[in-house]
């Protein structure tokens, strides 16, 4: 399988919302780093930020074009967002069932079949601007 291959596979299981199946794509010491905040490092930290985000959040990724490398290490994905604010995420605008639609970009990198890297780039200002005019 390549790197696209497991990419494209994590990606339809988000939109399953199949995290056991995400999380058995990546490595022990993932990194992911987040649009805002420190990179948070291992599987236990990633199951939290998944569980944390199927609480306040429902989303679906539409529209992906992903990009390769020559070395089938990186690949990077651009799509856009579909999502319901269902729960208040901590001092975020306040939560009432708002949908949006958001730009947003990922770049991964892999290692021996597994992904080692999942940075995740969105518009913060715009995201807050969707759903305070909801």
């Amino acid at each position: 399988m390549t790197s696209l291959d497991i990419v494209q596979q994590y990606y339809q299981h988000f939109n399953q919302q199949n995290w056991e199946g995400m999380l058995s794509l990546l490595s022990e010491d993932i990194r992911h780093e987040v649009n805002q905040g420190d990179p948070r490092l291992g599987l236990d930290l990633y199951r939290a930020f998944l569980k944390h985000m199927e609480e306040c959040y429902e989303e679906q990724l539409t529209d992906m074009v992903f990009f390769t490398e020559p070395t089938d290490q990186r690949i990077a994905c651009e799509f856009m967002v579909h999502g319901i604010y269902k729960k208040t995420d901590g001092d975020l605008t306040p939560a009432r069932g708002q949908r949006y639609v958001l730009p947003a970009g990922a770049f991964l990198e892999l290692n021996k079949g597994k992904i080692t890297r999942v940075t995740t780039y969105y518009n913060l200002p715009l995201w807050l601007k969707l759903v305070s005019e909801a």
